[in-house]
C-alpha cells in the first residue's frame, strides 16, 4: 500500500512538473497601437507576431510556446508606466518589449528594475538609453541615433562637402537625442550648423518655422520627426517651397515604409542612415521579407525587422542560460551572437547596446536604396555606460 501511495505521489509531482513545462513564456508588449506612432507600433506587432509563430511553430523555447500580450503605450510614458505595471505585476510577465517613444523606454526601464523583469527597445533611438541612462535591466537591439548618425555623416561628407545644415526634431528626448548625435557627427566631419527648431509631438502646423528655415539658407535639412508628424511636415515644406534646391536628410524612422506612400514625391531623394533595409541582399533577409510580405502584404522596415529579431535575441538568450530567471538571461545576453535578418549581431555587454553594420539609404521611385555602408565597430562609437 505503502509503495502503491508513493508510486501515485511521483507520478503526480511529475503531472505537476510537466503542466509548469508546459506553461507559456508570456513576453508583454508595451507599443503605441493608437496616436501619431500607431504606423510604428503596427510594424512593431507584425514583427513580433512572425516571429511567435516560427519560433513556436519549431517548438517553442526549451519546449515552452511564447505568448505574447499587447497593451498601448500612445506613445505616452506616463502611459507606458502603467500598462508596463499591469504586465509585471498582474499578467506576470517574464519579459518585456515594443517601448517605442525613448521617454517611454526609459521610464519602463526604471520599472523593469523595480520589478527585476528584463526589457528590450526595438524601436527607440536615444542615445542616453544606453548611455549615460543605462540601466543593467535595459538591453537595445536596434542602433542608437549615434550609429545612425555615423552613416549619414560619412554619406554626407562625400555627397555635400562643408554642408550649411538646419535640424527640425520632434521636442522631446528622442528629438533632442537624434539632433545632437548628428549635430555632432556631421560638423566632425565639416559642416555647419545654421539654426535648429524643436516642434511638439504631433505637431499639425510646420508654417510658423519655415520663416527662420528661410532666413538661414541651408543646403541640408536634418529631421528627426516621425509617423505621422512627417507626412505633415514633409507636406508643407513641399507646399511652401521650402525643400526646394534642399537636400532632406533625417532619422532612420523619419521615412519609412509605413508613411512613405502618404507622403508621395515629397519623400524622393531623402536620405537617412539605418540599421535595416528590404534590400539588403542575404539569403536571410530574402526569407524574411518573403514571409513578411506573405503574412501583411507590405513590405518590413527597420521597425519590423528589429521587433522580428528581438525575440529570437530572447530566444537565444534564454536557451543559452537554460531558463526563464531574470539574472541567469541578463548574464547570457550580454556579448551574445545572434541571427536577424541584418545578418550577425552582438550585445555588448558594457551599455547592452547592440552592434550591426549600418547603411545610407535614399529613396528613389518610391523604394529605399542602399548608397553607402559602415561596419559595426566604425558606427556603434564608445561605451558610455558607467551604471553597470
Amino acid at each position: 500500500m505503502k509503495l502503491k501511495k508513493a508510486v501515485i505521489a511521483v507520478c503526480a509531482l511529475m503531472g505537476t512538473v510537466a503542466v509548469h513545462a508546459a506553461e507559456p513564456i508570456k513576453i508583454g508588449v508595451v507599443t503605441p497601437l493608437s496616436g501619431t506612432y500607431a504606423p510604428i507600433g503596427q510594424q512593431v506587432r507584425w514583427g513580433l507576431d512572425l516571429a511567435v509563430k516560427e519560433i513556436n511553430a519549431a517548438g517553442g523555447v526549451m519546449g515552452r510556446q511564447i505568448e505574447l500580450l499587447y497593451e498601448d503605450e500612445e506613445a505616452n510614458p506616463a502611459v507606458a508606466t502603467q500598462k508596463a505595471e499591469k504586465l509585471f505585476q498582474v499578467s506576470k510577465v517574464d519579459f518585456l518589449t515594443g517601448t517605442v517613444n525613448s521617454g517611454s523606454t526609459l521610464a519602463v526601464g526604471q520599472l523593469a528594475e523595480r520589478n527585476n523583469r528584463l526589457i528590450a527597445t526595438t524601436v527607440s533611438f536615444a542615445d542616453s538609453i544606453t548611455g549615460d541612462k543605462c540601466s543593467p535591466n535595459v538591453f537595445r537591439v536596434n542602433a542608437r541615433a549615434g550609429m545612425q548618425s555615423a552613416a549619414l555623416a560619412e554619406w554626407l561628407a562625400k555627397e555635400k562637402p562643408k554642408a550649411n545644415v538646419f535640424f527640425i526634431g520632434p521636442d522631446y528626448e528622442m528629438g533632442r537625442s537624434t539632433v545632437a548625435a548628428f549635430k555632432k557627427a556631421a560638423e566632425a566631419k565639416g559642416a555647419k550648423t545654421v539654426g535648429e527648431v524643436f516642434a511638439p509631438l504631433d505637431n499639425k502646423d510646420y508654417s510658423p518655422f519655415f520663416g527662420q528655415i528661410r532666413a538661414a539658407k541651408p543646403n541640408v535639412i536634418y529631421t528627426s520627426v516621425a509617423g505621422n508628424d512627417t507626412v505633415r511636415l514633409f507636406t508643407q515644406m513641399s507646399e511652401y517651397g521650402v525643400n526646394r534646391n534642399v537636400t532632406i536628410v533625417g532619422a532612420s524612422g523619419t521615412v519609412t515604409s509605413q508613411n512613405l506612400s502618404a507622403i508621395g514625391k515629397a519623400a524622393e531623394g531623402f536620405v537617412t542612415g539605418v540599421g535595416y533595409s528590404p534590400k539588403l541582399d542575404t539569403p536571410e533577409n530574402k526569407k524574411f521579407v518573403a514571409a513578411f510580405q506573405a503574412a501583411y502584404k507590405a513590405l518590413p522596415d527597420l521597425y519590423g525587422a528589429d521587433s522580428y529579431g528581438v525575440l529570437y535575441f530572447y530566444k537565444a538568450a534564454a536557451e543559452k542560460a537554460g531558463s526563464v530567471d531574470t539574472d541567469k538571461v541578463r548574464g547570457a545576453m550580454r556579448d551574445l551572437e545572434w541571427s536577424t535578418p541584418q545578418g550577425r549581431k552582438k550585445m555588448r555587454a558594457g551599455d547592452h547596446q547592440a552592434m550591426q553594420e549600418m547603411y545610407a539609404v535614399t529613396v528613389r521611385n518610391g523604394q529605399f536604396d542602399i548608397i553607402g555602408k559602415v561596419s559595426a565597430e566604425a558606427a556603434v562609437g564608445p561605451d558610455a555606460c558607467t551604471r553597470f
